[in-house]
């Protein structure tokens, strides 16, 4: 695996960070989701106080933005976590996530990133749930 070198830096522009969201979320996500599902992570990354809540960080690649990153609580629960499809799997997710690690984290993982997430070290804490048709195991690192 190639591992592109990325800088990554706190945003507070988030507009385009959740553009990249947004896309990501289609492409690689909604398959696993109901029409109730897409429509309620459309509607949280579009609310300003869940937003406001966020510390969101990205990855930039010959000043593209790549990736994202948010946390919440003191960067202890990971709320969005997306990489670009062109992206995937040459060390970006990794880097970003390396930048936020706490020593104890919590996520809600999408099924599409559950892999994804035991390979940082996450454990599942709970069979999959589904709330609002948003589907996710919870996880956590320690």
């Amino acid at each position: 695996m190639s591992m592109l070198n990325v800088s990554i830096k706190r945003l507070d522009e988030t507009q385009s960070a959740l553009q990249l969201v947004w896309e990501v979320f289609q492409e690689f996500e909604s398959p696993d989701y109901t029409q109730e599902g897409i429509n309620e992570f459309y509607k949280s990354i579009h609310d300003e106080n869940y937003i406001s809540m966020l510390t969101m960080y990205g990855a930039f690649l010959s000043g593209e933005l790549v990736g994202v990153i948010a946390t919440r609580n003191n960067g202890r629960h990971i709320a969005l976590f997306f990489v670009d499809g062109k992206y995937h799997r040459q060390g970006i997710g990794k880097q970003l996530f390396e930048a936020v690690r706490t020593d104890k984290m919590t996520v809600n993982s999408s099924p599409y990133a559950v892999g994804i997430y035991r390979k940082l070290g996450f454990k599942a804490v709970d069979e999959e749930q589904s709330v609002n048709g948003l589907r996710f195991t919870p996880m956590t690192l320690e």
